[in-house]
């Protein structure tokens, strides 16, 4: 039987190895990349090319051509070489001078941001270029994201209150989100909707018919993700009042409750507070200025806006209130709580990152360490 040359073994050292199943592991890097980190775990191993090359569905030649480039280079071997091409039209000097332009200046035109098309005329070169330079630096001229600093003096404290019942609730207690969503307009459209098909989405009129508002009040519990909700003409002291007593029926008397609200006066009224001050088993922490964000219920609306109302057509304040009841009894079938992550230093962490990118800015977070 025919011998043919020994092969040199490959010895990994820990590192190696560590570093190679990290890669042969990986589910975002290319399949090449961790095709030839197994290979060169199996070759580490002691297996022979043939048999690497049967396993793996691969021939012997390309096994070998893998052990032999990691033994020569390491892990930069595991790479494709770099291919002859045409040179690059443009230096860095060039690409950084546009993206420099778009982040820092604005077109003479008078037009507020810049567009791939504006950059192009600006610069003499060609808009399928800068596309492609704007794209692969993450430049996006035409986009915002709005944001607002808080205000409020007591906000580091607000937060590690708020964050602290979320990450660890109160033995005994309940801890609800509470808040109402006001004006929920029922619209109904002046001709009926063109349904989805193979190829086109689903159509609806521009216009629509006005018949009336409801105002929804809802409270989510942290722990259950349950909601008791109900829908009230309007938003004042009396019916958040209502609201409450609601709450304090339903809720096993023997349970503390902690109520997470914003700074809404209907919540500060003073009938209010005295009645919250007559049930000691009744705790409010209020969300800091413009932090609304804060309380878990909000997330909730959005979801009841997004699956119940906005898409919805009503000809009357009655349907639009059934409709309403009807998710919420069905969301209370299945629910499942919010899985809060987020720690109060992490928050306060992000906001001192935000702050340091805007100049002269910071000073606004009153009381922030």
């Amino acid at each position: 039987m025919a011998v043919g040359r020994p092969m040199p073994p490959l010895v990994l050292t820990g590192d190696e190895v560590q570093q190679l199943q990290a890669l042969a592991h990986s589910r975002s890097l290319p399949h090449s990349i961790v095709q030839r980190a197994q290979i060169v775990l199996a070759c580490g191993a002691g297996e022979t090319n043939t048999a690497i090359a049967r396993r793996m569905g691969l021939t012997g030649m390309t096994v070998g051509k893998w052990r032999k480039r990691y033994r020569e280079l390491g892990l930069e071997g595991l790479h494709d070489e770099l291919r002859p091409g045409r040179p690059r039209t443009y230096e860095d000097d060039k690409v950084a001078e546009v993206i420099n332009r778009a982040l820092q200046t604005k077109p003479a035109d008078g037009s507020t941001q810049w567009s791939a098309r504006s950059l192009a005329a600006a610069t003499g070169i060609s808009k399928t270029t800068v596309h492609r330079w704007l794209q692969t630096f993450s430049v996006q001229p035409h986009r915002q994201k709005h944001f607002k600093l808080p205000t409020d003096p007591f906000f580091v404290e607000k937060v590690r209150d708020i964050v602290g019942l979320y990450l660890n609730p109160p033995e005994n207690a309940v801890v609800l989100c509470v808040d109402e969503k006001t004006q929920i307009q029922a619209l109904d459209r002046t001709q009926p909707l063109l349904p989805m098909g193979l190829g086109y989405v689903e159509g609806v009129t521009h216009d629509y018919i006005r018949h009336g508002t409801t105002t929804l009040f809802a409270a989510l519990d942290v722990a259950t993700g349950a909601v008791i909700a109900e829908c009230k003409p309007r938003h004042r002291h009396q019916e958040f009042l209502s609201f409450l007593r609601r709450i304090d029926k339903e809720v096993p008397k023997e349970l503390d409750l902690h109520l997470i609200v914003d700074n809404y006066c209907t919540h500060k009224h003073t009938k209010v507070k005295a009645w919250l001050a007559q049930r000691p088993r009744f705790h409010v922490h209020y969300t800091p200025t413009y932090a609304s964000w804060l309380n878990q219920v909000e997330r909730w609306f959005g979801i009841i806006t997004q699956k119940a109302i906005r898409r919805g057509s009503f000809s009357s304040v009655k349907e639009l209130i059934n409709k309403i009841e009807q998710f919420v009894a069905a969301y209370d079938k299945t629910k499942v709580p919010f899985k809060w992550t987020a720690t109060a230093d992490s928050i306060l962490e992000k906001l001192q990152r935000l702050c340091s990118q805007i100049s002269g800015t910071a000073h606004l977070v009153v009381g922030f360490p």
